[in-house]
């Protein structure tokens, strides 16, 4: 019998490739604090977080009535319940886009939808196209496929543009092994929100290479007062996309881990491989939560819109304390949003003499002032920080003055 000793056992490639910087940093990195300041943290987007954003009362019902009934303990068809299908379907069905529930995978939240479509779209050594800035989620599911990222460059200080894709740069990516174009809007982390004549131009370099497009939408309608976000399938008209999103930041239950893919099948070309693979890669977990999906019926059609518009109120009352209290502070520059739940800030590190990088700046101001940002290194971006705009306005407030108060104690002209 062989002693296993000081034995190591080895773990898969794959497995040591997979990188997401942002729970890396939040889970993993260990940062002091100042232990005579309450730590204030703008760094995730949980809106469960603070406490001041509560469920809907409605939505408690509808899963305590699926507990109650006894009919969803045991396993569903693992590409979702019918019921909750049909509801996807009929919430997000346009004319320009229709929508039924074979159309309709319900996933493991919006991640689960984008590691489905990564999965089925790209084999090893292919590639994908993703913005820059960029969630990391993309680049981590990409290397646990295999897969190659290839980044187009967003709008990066030029706030006029809203964090536009520049799409000739984006063409010029575009190779043999290219699989697919992946556009988030509105974004994490930019807190942009694309013009309809913007998302048309997009199309017209997926249709040029016949590429299909993976939205990622689980933003969608979280936007601020005069702002519209347009689902990029309806402006569609030759151009397959798959759609991801769920009920976590809209609904404020992230952790109820409910998702989904729409698929607009522009001209059957994903019905032969890509559905039936879809379907597939649903097997593998089995299916998610029966009980959860039972309650999207009642959350869709019974929750009103102004409860989300609300959580959009207080977004937008912090994102404007925000860019007030730090668009006078030298060496930042924050750019105001239209939408999502976060704020970009750039940080010009030739003012700040003593810090070297963005990482620096947020382990600096997390040791000096107990406030918890993310630095731009965990979106493809250095030179930045996000800022998570969900906490009561108070604390949002005395957040910024304490950013400022370091801001300037490390300020050289």
């Amino acid at each position: 019998m062989m002693d296993f000793g000081e034995q190591t056992i080895i773990a898969s490639n794959e497995s040591k490739g997979i990188v997401n910087a942002v729970r890396d940093v939040f889970d993993g990195k260990k940062m002091e604090t100042n232990p005579t300041k309450e730590l204030l943290n703008l760094s995730i987007g949980d809106p469960t977080f603070f406490g001041n954003l509560p469920v809907h009362q409605v939505m408690k019902e509808a899963v305590k009535e699926a507990v109650d009934s006894d009919n969803f303990n045991g396993y569903g068809p693992a590409h979702g319940l019918l019921c909750a299908r049909q509801t996807v379907a009929k919430h997000y069905t346009t004319p320009e886009a229709p929508l039924t529930d074979d159309d309709i995978i319900i996933t493991c939240g919006c991640s689960g939808a984008l590691d489905s479509c990564f999965t089925v779209l790209g084999e090893p050594g292919q590639n994908i196209l993703v913005p820059v800035p960029v969630y990391p989620l993309d680049s981590c599911v990409a290397a646990s496929r295999g897969l190659t990222i290839k980044c187009y460059q967003l709008s990066v200080r030029q706030p006029d543009r809203q964090w536009e894709a520049d799409v000739d740069k984006m063409d010029q990516l575009i190779d043999k092994d290219t699989v697919a174009i992946v556009v988030v809007n509105p974004s994490n982390p930019c807190g942009s929100v694309y013009s309809k004549q913007h998302l048309l131009d997009i199309l017209a370099v997926a249709e040029k290479h016949s590429l299909p497009i993976i939205a990622d939408e689980i933003y969608n309608d979280l936007v601020y007062k005069g702002q519209h976000s347009y689902p990029i399938a309806t402006l569609s008209k030759n151009v397959p996309i798959l759609s991801c999103g769920g009920i976590g930041k809209k609904y404020l239950v992230p952790g109820w881990r409910v998702g989904w893919i729409l698929i607009h099948d522009r001209h059957d070309r994903f019905k032969k491989e890509v559905v039936p693979s879809l379907i597939k890669v649903s097997r593998k977990s089995l299916g998610i939560t029966t009980l959860v999906q039972a309650a999207l019926p009642k959350i869709l059609d019974t929750v009103p819109k102004s409860y989300y518009e609300n959580t959009m109120s207080l977004v937008e009352a912090n994102a404007n304390i925000a860019y007030g209290e730090l668009s006078v502070v030298g060496g930042l520059t924050p750019v105001m949003p239209s939408g999502a739940l976060y704020m970009m800030v750039g940080v010009e590190l030739s003012k700040f003499p003593h810090i070297n990088t963005t990482v620096e700046f947020m382990e600096k101001l997390m040791a000096e002032e107990s406030v918890f940002i993310l630095c731009g290194e965990c979106f493809l971006s250095p030179g930045f920080i996000r800022l998570v705009l969900l906490m009561p306005s108070e604390k949002m407030k005395e957040s910024c003055h304490r950013i400022r108060e370091f801001s300037y104690r490390h300020y050289e002209v």
